[in-house]
């Protein structure tokens, strides 16, 4: 006859772990040590090709006149109005070029892109920082099938390190109540391990990159 349960032999053993003394062998690390490898190329690229790679789409742009050319472009070849847009200096751009916008919030759900701001990139990962305090808010990154993302050379950073180091100066230290690292168009493979895109969220997302730096 067993002198125990299969319960009580695994509650004895936890207690003889706990009672037996192990040395940790890594008592001694450098937390100043970089766990990721140097980027090997410049930031910019390394950000295009990361968010390339996700399946999402680079444009670069010289200017916010470049930006609604192409955006006009876009309306005509690829069908992407009715563009949504909150934020008060895209719409001026838009509203200069000519280009129609919703802002109404009633409007968001027969929208088929939204245009947003963004808080930073991220080079390592080709990923763009959003937050709660954008005019965005918390629905145009997730809602509309495309996600149009405008944003600045000065905007890109090489870690996410980097990327909150920047969010606690720009906001004195009180970050907003969401921070959201967007990687790619949304996406998901819960079902038969079949990739589908636009499960959560957008299916596209692309990103223009306008050089503020350019003298």
């Amino acid at each position: 006859m067993d002198e125990s349960t299969s319960k009580e032999k695994i509650l004895k053993e936890i207690r003889l772990g706990l009672m037996t003394k192990i040395e940790n062998p890594y008592n001694i690390s450098n937390t100043e040590i970089a766990v990721m490898q140097p980027l090997d190329e410049s930031i910019d690229l390394q950000f295009a090709r990361e968010l390339s790679a996700l399946g999402g789409k680079f444009i670069f742009c010289e200017n916010e006149n470049d930006l609604t050319d192409i955006l006009k472009m876009l309306i005509k070849d690829e069908n992407i109005a009715p563009i949504f847009c909150k934020n008060s200096e895209l719409q001026s751009h838009l509203s200069d070029a000519g280009i129609e916008y919703l802002s109404a919030d009633e409007d968001l759900q027969n929208c088929k892109s939204g245009l947003t701001e963004c808080e930073f990139l991220i080079a390592r990962f080709g990923s763009v920082l959003m937050s709660s305090a954008l005019s965005s808010g918390r629905k145009l990154y997730s809602y509309p099938e495309l996600h149009l993302v405008v944003a600045y050379a000065s905007q890109l950073v090489p870690e996410i390190s980097d990327a909150i180091i920047g969010m606690r100066e720009r906001y004195n230290g009180a970050l907003p109540s969401m921070l959201t690292v967007v990687t790619g168009p949304s996406r998901t493979a819960d079902i038969e391990k079949t990739l589908v895109l636009g499960a959560h969220g957008p299916k596209e997302l692309v990103v223009f990159f306008i050089d503020d730096l350019m003298e």
